[in-house]
């Protein structure tokens, strides 16, 4: 079994794991501050951009991550939204999933937990990947079990299958970066692309 974090617009190499099956997302752990559950990676004009959800008391040790509410005072949702825009506007697929993923930086929801969560099924739906287990309780790995809730580590060792991304003209490629990257530069054949790293692992 992978265990998996619930992460906000996960990782490229996280839903590859997805595709493959036999996980379990962790409701039950802690939260862990810069970390994949409230932080995600795109590809701006410049290169690498962070975009972070604000949460309440994240510096608080051992919240558990039902716990952890979202922080309006600053408008991090309106950031986000104009980030995306601005660095995939010219990409192949911005417009057909605009609409679909524009809802979540307007309305505003309580907890982590259900934001990730709702952001998490529509992805999933729209790259045709089961929606997966998910557990209320910590889970207890154990030797056969993958855990990646641990905080990840740059420079990881998965490969991800090389695709054209938007600023491919003056950038070199960069791996595993949000699933909304392959989503915006391949559309329906986003799945393809993690069919081929899953082959590749």
């Amino acid at each position: 079994m992978v265990i998996l974090p619930l992460a906000y617009l996960p990782s490229v190499e996280y839903f590859t794991y997805l595709k493959q099956g036999n996980c379990t997302i962790d409701l039950g752990e802690h939260f862990i501050k810069r970390s994949e559950r409230n932080r995600a990676r795109i590809l701006a004009p410049d290169g690498v951009m962070d975009l972070t959800v604000h949460v309440c008391k994240a510096n608080r040790p051992r919240t558990p991550m039902r716990e952890m509410r979202l922080d309006y005072s600053k408008r991090w949702q309106h950031q986000h939204w104009g980030a995306l825009t601005a660095s995939y506007k010219a990409s192949p697929y911005f417009d057909h999933y605009a609409e679909l993923l524009e809802p979540f930086y307007q309305h505003e929801y309580h907890f982590l937990v259900d934001y990730n969560w709702a952001l998490l099924e529509t992805l999933c739906n729209q790259l045709g990947i089961a929606i997966p287990n998910f557990s209320e309780s910590y889970i207890d790995a154990t030797e056969e079990d993958l855990d990646l809730r641990p905080k990840q580590k740059e420079g990881s060792a998965f490969v991800a299958e090389p695709y054209v991304q938007v600023f491919s003209d003056r950038l070199p490629f960069t791996p595993n970066l949000s699933i909304v990257d392959l989503l915006f530069a391949e559309g329906p054949a986003a799945s393809a692309v993690l069919a081929q790293s899953l082959r590749g692992k």
